[in-house]
């Protein structure tokens, strides 16, 4: 499976996509790059949440691994998002190119650091880590394949997926999110919650008995998009997902015009609900036009 990102992870193929080796050449040799932003932290996450998923071809019992690809600094917080996806198993491999960060790829990987990070000057150069990539994915998915299996939950659905996502008390600054939770309580919730049009994510993990939250210090006449997944000793339920907009700020009412003289008039209103100051412009109206 493959996702490119910047701002927005886009998935172009998913685990179950193709057959062949032949089929996978082809498709790399198709793919349009995506120019943009670093989001590492997100594109780990939409991994996580769509592309590591029984629907997206991903076997329960089969090993997981990620291989990332950056040549910049992640925008976000990519540790954050890599710890979720290493306790759950999850091993990840980060390769460098020309300007990327040497200690957020060594935050960001699994151990041992010497067989799961590299750093190469220029893409070409990335022809020679091929062969021992090879290896080291060959050997780390015996050695994990060979070791005792836990036992992993194989039912997903109301056993282990939250439902019935509601948000309220919406204000331009807040808003106010419950649900209701699955049958077998998660360990955790993570909730990750981002304006539709672009922004850095924001994550909260939540206790798994917990299932509401407020959202603060949210910015105004917004669409939100939030999502709450479930974490599980070892696996990942499916996203409960929602969208809404934050209110606009409160205007002033009622303007009122009183006390003209030759030089000056008199402004009145009713406030605007949380302004702390007021910025008053005024300025002549052009010959011809109302007063």
């Amino acid at each position: 499976g493959l996702s490119q990102y910047s701002s927005d992870p886009r998935t172009e193929w998913d685990l179950s996509t193709y057959s062949t080796r032949d089929q996978v050449l082809e498709a790399v040799r198709s793919l349009r790059y995506k120019g943009g932003n670093t989001f590492t932290g997100l594109a780990l996450t939409h991994v996580l949440e769509q592309n590591l998923k029984p629907e997206a071809g991903a076997r329960l019992e089969a090993e997981k691994l990620v291989i990332l690809l950056t040549d910049g600094k992640s925008q976000d917080d990519a540790n954050l998002a890599a710890q979720t996806l290493k306790n759950l198993g999850i091993e990840i491999l980060a390769i460098g190119v020309k300007n990327a960060d040497e200690a957020e790829l060594k935050q960001v990987a699994s151990e041992p650091l010497e067989l799961t990070v590299y750093n190469v000057l220029d893409f070409p150069l990335l022809s020679s880590l091929v062969s021992r990539l090879t290896r080291v994915l060959c050997t780390r998915i015996k050695e994990k394949s060979n070791k005792e299996n836990a036992d992993i939950p194989m039912n997903t659905g109301p056993q282990l997926n939250p439902t019935d996502l509601k948000i309220s008390a919406v204000t331009s600054k807040s808003m106010h999110l419950t649900w209701s939770p699955p049958l077998r309580p998660p360990k955790k919730y993570r909730v990750v919650y981002y304006p539709s049009k672009g922004g850095i994510p924001k994550e909260v993990v939540l206790d798994g008995a917990i299932s509401s939250l407020q959202l603060f210090n949210l910015t105004s006449h917004t669409e939100y998009l939030v999502s709450v997944v479930p974490v599980y000793d070892t696996v990942v339920g499916d996203a409960l997902r929602g969208v809404t907009s934050t209110l606009p700020l409160s205007p002033p009412r009622s303007l009122r015009v009183s006390e003209l003289s030759h030089n000056s008039i008199r402004l009145s209103w009713t406030p605007a609900q949380g302004a702390t100051q007021y910025l008053v412009l005024c300025s002549a109206a052009p010959n011809g036009a109302e007063d």
